[in-house]
Order: C-alpha cells, then structure tokens, then sequence
C-alpha cells in the first residue's frame, strides 16, 4: 500500500557518503580480507539525535528516512489488526529497518546475524558474510533476488536494516540500505522488554486515517 513519495533527486557522488563497497557472493574467497568497521555518525538513540532537516517518518519505535524518489508502504497484519511492517521502496530495493530489545551487555546483532545466516542457508539461499561501518554485513541470493542485512547495537536496543531487490541492482543496493540506517534513530522507551521483542511501531495520525478510509472502501 503507497502512502507518499518525494521527488528524486541527483545521487552524491559513492565517495563523498562515504560508503564501503562489499564483495559480492561470489566475489568472496579464502584469501578475503574484510575491511575493518569504522566509527559512524548514527543511528541515534533518541537521547543524542541530531537537530537535522533529513525528513523522517515517524514510526514511535523508530524515525526512519525517506529519501527523495522513494515511497513508504505499510503491511497491514489482518489477523492482528495492526501493522505488520513499514517498508521504504527505493529503486534499489524494498528497505524495512527494524528495532528490538537488547541487552545493555550489547552483542545481540551478531547472534541474530549468525541466525540468520543459517537460517537462509538452510532455505537453499547463497550467503555471502562481510564486514562493513557497524561491523558484521550478509549478502544473500535467493533466485533472482538480492538481500544485504546490516545490524548496529545501540543503548538497550538492537537496530536492523534489509534491502531486497533486483540483482542487478545489487552494487548500488548496500549504499542506499547503509544511508537509511545511518539516519534512524531509535525510541527505545523506558519499559522493560524481555530482549529480542520488537519495538512497536505506531503509524502517524495522517497515515493511519488514510488506511483506515482505504480499509472502509474496501468493507
């Protein structure tokens, strides 16, 4: 379901983002160094996120960026009556960034991205495991389709991103999943959580009114 958009704007040169290009599955091979993580400016724990003009949608967990010519998508759950999942669509890509409860001690992202690699091993999936700015990345091929997934520990809180598009668009994928997570920032709250529950995610007021008009016109 597309809710908006913005208009598109002219790409900033790789370089001057500073984003790391990865190897792809089967570029990888026994003499692969990875590079090693380097320190990033975000995502944010609501307690220090900057005072910026990057538009955000605001999903009460976490405030996730819209870049110009994409769109926001939300996945309704009709069996809970709630939201399932907000996607931002990309031309890359289908972006959904997600936050859960983590332990203070931090290090959930690398059991879960352990997990995961696993996991899609087992679904018959190509996974290529890499380094990038927050530390441990995945690639994946699942037929036609290309998965990156980032992870970053944050202060009680474990933040993750996933890209899903074309694998021709794969090379300009991890860019545009990196730039998002970069300017999240997370709303961990205060409530005790037992760790590895997700966040709740709230929809705006003008959001939710336009699907639940949809909803009625479909009734």
């Amino acid at each position: 379901m597309g809710i908006f958009g913005r208009k598109r704007r002219s790409p900033e040169p790789e370089q001057s983002r500073g984003r790391h290009a990865l190897p792809e599955p089967d570029d990888l091979d026994e003499d692969y160094e990875a590079p090693q993580p380097v320190v990033t400016d975000g995502p944010f724990d609501v307690a220090d996120a900057p005072e910026d003009d990057v538009p955000r949608i605001d999903l009460g967990s976490v405030r996730v960026p819209v870049p110009d010519g994409s769109q926001v998508q939300v996945e309704m759950d009709p069996a809970a009556g709630g939201v399932r999942a907000v996607h931002v669509v990309t031309p890359q890509g289908q972006i959904t960034v997600s936050a859960y409860a983590a332990p203070r001690s931090g290090g959930l992202w690398d059991e879960v991205g352990a997990e995961l690699t696993e996991q899609l091993r087992n679904d018959g999936a190509r996974v290529s495991p890499g380094q990038g700015e927050w530390g441990f990345e995945l690639s994946a091929l699942i037929g036609d389709v290309a998965l990156r997934f980032v992870g970053v520990d944050g202060p009680r809180w474990m933040l993750r991103g996933v890209i899903a598009g074309p694998q021709s668009a794969s090379a300009e994928a991890p860019g545009v999943l990196r730039d998002i997570v970069r300017d999240t920032i997370v709303v961990r709250g205060d409530a005790p959580m037992p760790v590895r529950s997700p966040l709740p995610v709230t929809l705006p007021d003008a959001v939710a009114q336009h699907i639940a008009e949809q909803q009625a016109q479909q009734a």
